[in-house]
Order: structure tokens, then C-alpha cells, then sequence
């Protein structure tokens, strides 16, 4: 969006950012949707859920919870540098943000392979629900893990897509102190996605005990 609209930089910068709050807080509205229905139907199955998180990849999961909190420690320090006018810091940072975020998605596949593979898909289809006596919602429990990890992963994608068209602006020097807002925002959206998983994590992977 061009300066020439906007009285100053600093306004421009102000409905970038409000305009962003916006977007976040639209998404923060679709996952608290999805943890609602993760609660209700853990009340009605507490013993089901709790065998499904301990059925579940937990050490991967783990694993992906400390590279998402270093990623965010990463754009953070991108957006600092950027701000105090060491772009090529930034840019430094901000790949290895980008890094990370393929880092998380190639542990996230491997982690859905080992499900298919022992035959637990979405939905109760697979052998895993065929041949053990599962609880009544187990396949409740696995299709809810799909789905809200799956939905992660695509806004994941998303997140990665905009730091490597951040990084490029960064390489061409289009990005540059005066526009750190841009980053900033790209920043914000990226630590939405790691708060988002750090519920999720608990919820698919630590919680087996009874609910």
C-alpha cells in the first residue's frame, strides 16, 4: 500500500498494524471454536482422550514445541535488528526462522507417517481401530488431532511463505528500518501460530491422565 495514501509513514505503519490485530484476532476466534469442541467431546470421553494422548507421538511433539519457541525467539530478534538498522542481522534471523518452520514440518510428517502407518486416520478408518478394542471416541480423539494439527501445519505454511518474502525484501533492501512495521507484522503472525501450539501440545501429547 503506498505512503501517498496515508498523512504520514507513522499512520501507514498504525493501520498496518490494526489491520493485522484484525486478521488475528479472526483467527484466534476459529481456533478457540475448535478448542471448544476438543473440550466437549473430551467430557464426554475422558477415558478415550487420555488413551488417544498417550497413543501419541509425544517426544515429536515436544520436539516441535521447542523449535516453534526458538523460531519466535528468531523473528524476534530479526525485527530488533531491522528496527536498529542492521538489515543483513535481520536477514540472517530471519532465515533461520524460515528454517525452522520447515524444520517443524518435516517432524510434523514424520509424525503423521507413523500414524498412517499404523493405521490411524481420520475419521476411525484404519486397521488401528479394525483390530483394537478402542474406546467409543478414539476416533473422535484422532480425527480432532488431524484436523487441528493439519490446520496448524497449513497456517505453518502460510507463516514460512511470509518469511521468505520478507527475507527477499530484506536481500533487496525493499525492507529497511523506516518499514520495520512490515516485518513487525509478519512477526506477530508468527507468534500467533507458535501460541497456538503451545495449547495444542498439552491438549494431543502431555494431557493422559484422566480429564
Amino acid at each position: 500500500m503506498s505512503e501517498a495514501h496515508f498523512e504520514s509513514a507513522e499512520r501507514q505503519a498504525d493501520a498496518a498494524r490494526l489491520g493485522m490485530w484484525a486478521f488475528l484476532v479472526s483467527e484466534v476466534f476459529l481456533f478457540a471454536g475448535l478448542f471448544t469442541l476438543y473440550g466437549a467431546y473430551r467430557a464426554a470421553w475422558p477415558e478415550a482422550f487420555a488413551e488417544g494422548v498417550r497413543h501419541g507421538a509425544k517426544m515429536l511433539g515436544s520436539l516441535n514445541t521447542v523449535i516453534l519457541i526458538t523460531s519466535s525467539f528468531a523473528v524476534a530478534s530479526s525485527l530488533r535488528a531491522l528496527q536498529e538498522d542492521r538489515p543483513r542481522v535481520a536477514l540472517r534471523w530471519l532465515l533461520g526462522t524460515l528454517a525452522l518452520a520447515l524444520g517443524f514440518l518435516a517432524v510434523k510428517a514424520v509424525e503423521y507417517h507413523g500414524h498412517v502407518h499404523e493405521g490411524i486416520l481420520p475419521g476411525g478408518h484404519g486397521h488401528h481401530f479394525a483390530t483394537l478394542s478402542a474406546p467409543a471416541g478414539q476416533a473422535a480423539f484422532f480425527t480432532l488431532y488431524y484436523v487441528m494439527t493439519g490446520l496448524h501445519a497449513l497456517h505453518v505454511v502460510a507463516g514460512a511463505a511470509v518469511l521468505a518474502w520478507l527475507a527477499w525484501r530484506l536481500h533487496t533492501g525493499a525492507l529497511d528500518a523506516r518499514r520495520a512495521h512490515v516485518l513487525s507484522n509478519g512477526a506477530l503472525y508468527w507468534h500467533l501460530v507458535d501460541c497456538v501450539w503451545i495449547v495444542l501440545w498439552p491438549l494431543f501429547y502431555l494431557t493422559g491422565g484422566q480429564a
